[in-house]
Formats: C-alpha cells, structure tokens, sequence
C-alpha cells in the first residue's frame, strides 16, 4: 500500500514540476526566452500572412470598375421571369372570389408604377425603335449617367391595368408580364430583329390553354432597350416586358404553361440549365 502511495507522489511531483519547474524556471519545458522567441515568431507569422492578405485585397480592388464589371461571365441565355409574383410560380385564383385575386392585382400595379406613362416621359428618352441604343465612352471620359428609353406601362395595352384595372382577372382572363433578366452589355439581336416572347402549354395540357395575346404585339423585347450598361450608370433603366393575356383557358384544372425567348444571337437554353432563356408555371383559374 505504501509503495503505491509513494508512487501516486511521485507521479503528481513530475507533472508540477512539467508545468512549472522552480529550479530551472521553465514553464511547460521551456524558459521565458524560448516563449517568448516562439510567440515572437508565431506574432511575425500571423502579421505577414494578414499583410499578404490586405495586398491581395487592394491589388484586387484596383482592378475594380464602379460601373462596369472587370470579370464577367458570358452567359448563353439569361433567364426569364414572370410578374404577379407567386410561391414556387404558381398563379392560382377564383373568378367569383375577389379576396383570392386582390393580391395578384395589387402585385401587377407595384410592379408597374414605375412603368407610367407620365414618370416615363420625365426621365427616359423617345428612342428609335429597332435600334441598338448605344452610348460608348469617350475614352477615359466616362459617358455617366447613360440615359434609357421609355416603356410605358400603356404599351401592354389590355394588360397594362388602365383599360382594365383588375388585369383581366374578374373575367377569368388574366394577364401575366414576362421579364428578361438584366445581363450588362448583352445584344439579343441582329439584323434589326428583336428578340420575341413565346408561350404554350406543356405537351399534356395542350389542349387546355386556349388563344394568347401578347402585348406589345408580337411579344418582343425592343432592341432600343439594349444594351444595358448597369444600375450606377443607367439609373433610370426601366426593363422592357412582354404582357400574355390568356384569352379562353380551361377553368378548374392546372395549366402548365411554358414561355421562351426567341433571337437570332442568343442560344436555346439546354436541358441542363431548365432556366435559361425560358420560365415555366402553373396557372389555375376556378370558376368558383
């Protein structure tokens, strides 16, 4: 018994003299000049790496433009997007219930009160149609603020919601906007051809979806909209869109619809990226 004791003794005067030894004055097996060399060091390090990065840093923010990205993937096709916006793009209402479609009309007018015609005629030009509008640089003169060409919410006709404040939508007929995302510096056609709209039903519901009417006619994207140069340089940049108004589409019953853009410069989008150069949703119309 007294073996072991002696032994637990010495075990636990080993590890205090491992954490501090009086006689040698080490701490943890080394002296305050060896600490204080290796904290030196480790201090050195962690400055030169944090240095490395704070140059790396600024190099890279030199290269930066405030109005022009310097690195700039190339898309194929950029994607679309439709307006009321909705859960998982799915715009589903009931003719006789106005409490299911206030909403969506309330969304539309939001999104289009930048589109008036009298805050059109205030900040964007009356551009020539079927024309790029370009505005380069003069050198390192920067040519800023770009100005932008008018689209005015009465181009979308029945779905602009001043013939029809309720968009269609209190007579089973309802509109709904397709947006072309922004890509700066993108030219959607050649030859004076605009990029145009196209929508159908999905194979199985073909014969569900009835006669379209598209606004502004032919469903196109201007070239006068293009390029776009960015939000800090073209501040008022008022992004075209294309109206559908389901004319006769069959009522009760999910209706898988399908929108893509057509043009001459941009690449159909691939089944890989279902998003590019198409947006598909559900629409449902109830009649009750």
């Amino acid at each position: 018994m007294s073996a072991t004791k002696e032994e637990d003794r010495k075990g636990s005067s080993e590890w205090r003299e491992f954490f501090w030894n009086p006689r040698t004055h080490e701490l943890m097996g080394r002296t305050a000049s060896s600490w204080g060399l290796i904290l030196l060091f480790y201090l050195v390090f962690y400055l030169f790496l944090a240095g490395m990065f704070v140059l790396t840093m600024y190099i890279m923010l030199l290269t930066l433009d405030d109005y022009k990205p310097t690195w700039q993937d190339r898309l194929v096709t950029p994607g679309m997007m439709i307006r009321p916006k909705c859960d998982q793009l799915e715009v589903s209402f009931s003719v006789s219930e106005t409490e299911s479609w206030d909403g969506l009309v309330h969304n539309l007018n939001t999104f289009l009160s930048l589109y008036n015609d009298s805050y059109q005629v205030q900040t964007n030009d009356n551009c020539p149609p079927d024309q790029y509008f370009i505005q380069e640089d003069s050198g390192e003169v920067r040519n800023n603020p770009k100005r932008s060409c008018q689209f005015n919410r009465s181009m979308l006709e029945e779905c602009s919601g001043i013939s029809d404040r309720f968009y269609g939508y209190s007579t089973g007929q309802p509109c709904v906007l397709i947006k072309l995302n922004r890509v700066i510096g993108m030219l959607p056609g050649k030859d004076g051809q605009s990029p145009y709209v196209t929508c159908g039903a999905k194979r199985e519901d073909s014969d569900k979806i009835g006669p379209l009417a598209y606004y502004p006619p032919n469903g196109t994207f201007n070239l006068m909209y293009y390029p776009y140069y960015g939000r800090k340089a073209q501040v008022n940049y008022t992004q075209p869109l294309v109206a559908i108004k389901f004319l006769n589409i069959s009522l009760n019953t999910d209706v898988n619809v399908e929108c893509k853009i057509n043009s001459n410069t941009l690449a159909d989008g691939s089944e890989r990226d279902k998003f590019a150069g198409r947006v598909s949703f559900k629409l449902r119309v109830n009649a009750k």
